[in-house]
């Protein structure tokens, strides 16, 4: 026995994904969705993973949620390296006065489709292979689809996406390249996720259950790993664009996961703290950022986190972001209290002129959502959110080859 899943509700325990796909992802005690898995593994044997340069985030297999290597549904996705960008080093301490360090995360490498969803993608198309699921459905606005797509052709899987009107043709046209379905909602991001729902159940289709699926976290909590492997240490600081915020609740779970370990396996004697997560939202579509500034406002009030507003059809260009209703709010609103974390919010309009820095700078094309979180670097130290000493890490999670139109701007 390698792992098993618990009920972060009840605590109740799942033996295996194979039982949880038989309670169609539910729980069985308190018919929550909310599970993590909780590994036999040796702990102290991740001080020697931490080492070298492994091809993918397979290198962790001992700490991944799969029993069978020969399952394992690859293109060299996960072990990103950590880019230092020496020019925002510099931006900050002739602009601010601030001695920081900051380093990009370059999912763009990715050996994938070119995005951090593809370690996600990576490990649902290992598990459902394992497990002998034929079919796949899903609702998403692009990377998580395109990866997924790519994936589950390999595992020989049918995937079926659900997608807002709003989504570009170049990324409908790929999705569909890999031989896989995608159906256009007549409406928004919402509209999708409850057409998605309803196939799923009258087809008996296995779905992705959104930001909290296990699957996702339990691969994504694995840039805890990468931090530890490349840094020798966690970031003051870790930054990311947030539509939904599966990367904040997997970086929460890795951590918690190692918290008490971290000392013995890193050999720094002082425990560490969790980043403080800095997550950004563009202005069109803000409304997790809505909600942080009403409760900071009012003092965080207990159950602050349960109030947050709707966008109804959102009004972005950034369609990757363009979740209006921010269900995983009240989690990850949590997650950023309890970090000293903060949200900010950028302008859309100015994207393409940040994006233009990047490309300047480094040579790099990324896309419209990455781009909001290098923006929002820029706003943390207009706002005095990044302190001095302070190690950052910026989730640069795409590529801009799959919008075209951005870059031609």
């Amino acid at each position: 026995m390698k792992y098993y899943l618990k009920c972060c509700n009840c605590g109740c325990v799942i033996d295996n994904f194979s039982a949880w796909f038989g309670q169609r992802q539910v729980c069985s005690n308190c018919g929550g969705r909310h599970v993590e898995a909780v590994y036999f593994a040796d702990y102290p044997m991740l001080k020697d993973l931490l080492k070298g340069h492994p091809v993918s985030f397979w290198h962790y297999f001992d700490f991944l949620p799969l029993d069978d290597k020969a399952n394992i549904m690859s293109f060299g996705e996960g072990a990103v390296g950590l880019e230092e960008w020496y020019f925002l080093n510099s931006y900050a301490a002739e602009n601010y006065g601030i001695n920081c360090r900051v380093y990009a995360y370059r999912n763009d490498m990715n050996g994938g489709t070119g995005t951090l969803k593809d370690v996600a993608a990576s490990l649902i198309a290992s598990v459902l292979k394992e497990n002998g699921v034929s079919r796949y459905c899903m609702s998403s606005t692009g990377n998580s689809a395109t990866a997924n797509a790519r994936y589950l052709s390999k595992a020989g899987i049918r995937f079926t996406n659900y997608t807002p009107a709003t989504t570009n043709q170049v990324t409908i046209d790929e999705i569909r390249s890999y031989g896989q379905e995608v159906v256009i909602s007549k409406g928004d991001y919402a509209q999708a996720k409850q057409e998605a729902s309803e196939f799923s159940g009258k087809n008996d289709v296995l779905i992705s259950i959104g930001n909290i699926d296990p699957l996702r976290v339990e691969a994504k909590r694995t840039i805890v790993f990468e931090f530890l492997r490349q840094l020798g240490r966690l970031p003051d600081v870790y930054m990311q664009a947030v539509a939904g915020g599966t990367g904040p609740i997997a970086l929460d779970k890795g951590f918690r996961e190692l918290e008490e370990r971290l000392p013995e396996i890193t050999g720094m004697p002082k425990i560490q703290k969790l980043p403080r997560m800095l997550l950004v939202q563009q202005d069109k579509c803000d409304p997790m950022v809505q909600a942080w500034e009403k409760a900071q406002k009012d003092g965080f009030p207990e159950n602050f986190e349960k109030e947050y507003p709707v966008i109804e059809n959102p009004l972005t260009s950034v369609f990757i972001l363009s979740a209006g209703n921010p269900g995983m709010y009240p989690l990850v609103a949590k997650i950023v209290k309890k970090s000293n974390g903060d949200f900010i919010r950028v302008k859309e309009d100015e994207l393409v002129d940040f994006a233009r820095i990047v490309y300047q700078q480094k040579n790099v094309r990324i896309g419209p959502a990455a781009t909001v979180c290098f923006a929002g670097f820029y706003q943390a130290l207009k706002d005095n959110k990044i302190k001095d000493g302070d190690i950052v890490v910026l989730n640069i999670g795409e590529s801009g080859k799959r919008y075209p139109d951005f870059l031609s701007q």
